[in-house]
C-alpha cells in the first residue's frame, strides 16, 4: 500500500502518481519547476546513453575514429543524418538501425519534456470551465 501524494491516506497502487488528479487544484509553481527539472533529467540521462551507444556502436562496426562516431551519433540522435561513408556492411547496417532507434528516442525526448506543461495547461483548461 501506498500514501496518496495529497492526502497521506493508504491506499493500493492503481495508477501512476506523477501527475495530481483532475479533481485537485494544479500543483505550485515550484513543484511544476521541479517536475520540470526531473523530466529533462530523465531525457538527459536517455540522451547521454543513447549517444553512448551510438559512439561505441560506430566505432566497433564501422571502424571509425571516436570523434568521428560521436558526430555520426549525435547527428542521428539530432535528426540530421550521418556524416560521411559508414564503413563496411556491418556499419551500415548499425547506422541504419541506430537512424531508427534515435528517431524513437527524439520523440521519446520530446515526449517527456513536453508532457507536464501539457498536463499543466489541459488541468488549468478544465479548472476554468468548472468555474465558469
Amino acid at each position: 500500500m501506498r500514501a496518496h501524494w495529497k492526502t497521506g491516506k493508504q491506499r493500493q497502487p492503481i495508477e501512476a502518481d506523477m501527475y495530481e488528479p483532475i479533481s485537485v487544484a494544479p500543483i505550485s509553481h515550484t513543484l511544476f519547476r521541479r517536475r520540470l527539472l526531473q523530466q529533462g533529467g530523465y531525457a538527459t540521462i536517455l540522451a547521454a546513453i543513447s549517444l553512448l551507444l551510438g559512439t561505441s556502436g560506430f566505432v566497433a562496426f564501422a571502424h571509425e575514429k571516436w570523434l568521428d562516431a560521436f558526430l555520426n551519433a549525435s547527428m542521428l540522435l539530432g535528426g540530421m543524418g550521418p556524416v560521411g561513408d559508414l564503413g563496411p556492411p556491418a556499419g551500415k547496417l548499425f547506422g541504419g538501425l541506430y537512424a531508427l532507434y534515435a528517431g524513437l528516442v527524439f520523440l521519446i525526448v520530446a515526449g517527456l519534456l513536453v508532457a507536464p506543461v501539457f498536463h499543466h495547461v489541459l488541468h488549468r483548461f478544465h479548472l476554468e470551465g468548472k468555474e465558469g
